[in-house]
């Protein structure tokens, strides 16, 4: 059996703006925006603290509540890039970089099936280790998926990951489907959009359980070839 992380660096801009004013992300209302485009400038990134209050991701300047004071940074791609580019050097003091996948400017996936036994930890431990080698490192607080492939890493941090106390999810397709199978909406599980969500309503589906029980033939007849990723994930399986 395989082991991945999928690591994500929570509110990354923002986590990255508080770093360096030394400010810490999860006691600070910050967003990061261009305020030369006036009260409709979009909020690329907000700081864990506020979207404890309710702001969104996304949202614009004039979406946040008048009564929430708040400190605004200007966007600053370089240093976002470069400090990314320092988190994948920290990856590559511990893994090979075969075993290492880029997603994004702020999410990585790592095949560290090979390292568990040599660092002598478990999965979680591991995962436990790089995230506080981050947050020493560099101040950017982060959040993992552990799973047995690597659909079900990116949705053991994109859906578990957030209700566990130490921000790190794990899944195995036994767990995934005992507690993920009736989660709802769908549109929370990667690559299920609001478009294939519509789709599957119009057969009464609206988890991964009714995908899963939904017969192949309409899956096919609805998706075409896409209809096996689909499928596939359902079950938790990564081919």
């Amino acid at each position: 059996m395989r082991t991945y992380f999928c690591i994500d660096m929570k509110s990354f801009y923002a986590s990255v703006e508080c770093a360096e004013r030394g400010l810490n992300p999860f006691e600070t209302n910050l967003v990061v925006a261009d305020v030369t485009r006036g009260r409709n400038a979009l909020c690329l990134a907000v700081s864990p603290k506020l979207k404890t209050l309710g702001v969104k991701n996304r949202c614009r300047l004039s979406d946040i509540p008048s009564g929430i004071a708040y400190e605004i940074a200007p966007p600053r791609m370089a240093l976002y890039i470069e400090y990314a580019a320092d988190i994948y050097s920290l990856y590559l003091d511990y893994f090979d970089p075969g075993d290492i996948h880029v997603y994004s400017i702020d999410e990585s996936f790592i095949d560290a099936t090979g390292y568990l036994a040599l660092m002598k930890m478990d999965a979680v431990a591991l995962a436990k280790f790089l995230m506080n080698e981050i947050a020493t490192c560099y101040r950017i607080p982060s959040t993992a998926g552990v799973g047995t492939n690597l659909y079900l890493a990116k949705i053991a941090l994109d859906i578990t990951a957030k209700h566990a106390r130490d921000h790190i999810g794990f899944l195995d397709e036994e767990t995934y489907r005992k507690t993920l199978w009736d989660h709802r909406p769908i549109t929370d599980f990667w690559m299920v959009a609001a478009g294939t969500a519509r789709r599957l309503e119009k057969y009464g589906v609206y988890d991964m359980r009714g995908v899963a029980n939904l017969p192949c033939d309409v899956m096919y007849k609805l998706f075409g070839k896409d209809a096996e990723i689909l499928i596939d994930h359902a079950w938790g399986r990564e081919p």
